[in-house]
């Protein structure tokens, strides 16, 4: 859905416009909460046969990280997505690097609160991985782990291929990333 979507707003504006072009999948495991939900509930009867296939989304999202050579994920808040992006990990054995950014606390008990050690505990991430978890809120931390790690090369409209010094815990043999996670 997130893809026709893509094709049919047509605007050089938006994210799903340039993953629609690009053919990169955008996976939301919530889709039906909210508003949108109740657009497709209300198109059911316009359209009785109308179906939107749910259990396509996490099959492609977990055969996304079960073939990829290295994954790694980027999550930015907690939740459902965390939960669904760590669960897609666990079916390879576990991603290769973690970094979370949420202000979930550990005592809450909610997904978002759990830390990467746990993630560790049941193979979501790999044993031998680094991860990390950032105590803030997510809209003002990751501009600024963008403008130290990926943008730090890019002057005057050019990418310097050279890399930059590694900063927030990437590396410079590191060449995924993403808002959600990452596979090559």
């Amino acid at each position: 859905m997130i893809r026709r979507m893509g094709k049919e707003i047509n605007n050089e504006e938006s994210v799903y416009y340039w993953c629609y072009k690009n053919d990169i999948p955008v996976y939301c495991p919530a889709l039906t909460d909210g508003s949108v939900g109740d657009m497709i509930f209300f198109h059911s009867y316009k359209r009785p046969g109308f179906i939107l296939d749910i259990a396509g989304d996490i099959r492609g999202v977990n055969e996304t990280a079960m073939k990829a050579k290295r994954t790694g994920m980027l999550i930015l808040g907690g939740g459902l997505v965390k939960h669904h992006v760590c669960n897609a990990n666990l079916m390879r054995n576990g991603a290769d690097w973690a970094v979370f950014v949420n202000t979930g606390q550990e005592f809450d008990g909610s997904d978002s609160g759990a830390r990467p050690d746990e993630a560790i505990s049941w193979g979501k991430i790999k044993i031998d991985s680094r991860p990390v978890k950032v105590y803030a809120d997510a809209t003002l931390v990751f501009p600024m782990l963008v403008a130290q790690t990926f943008a730090k090369g890019y002057h005057n409209g050019e990418y310097d291929s050279k890399p930059a010094a590694a900063g927030a815990g990437a590396t410079e043999g590191d060449a995924t990333a993403g808002a959600g996670a990452a596979a090559e």
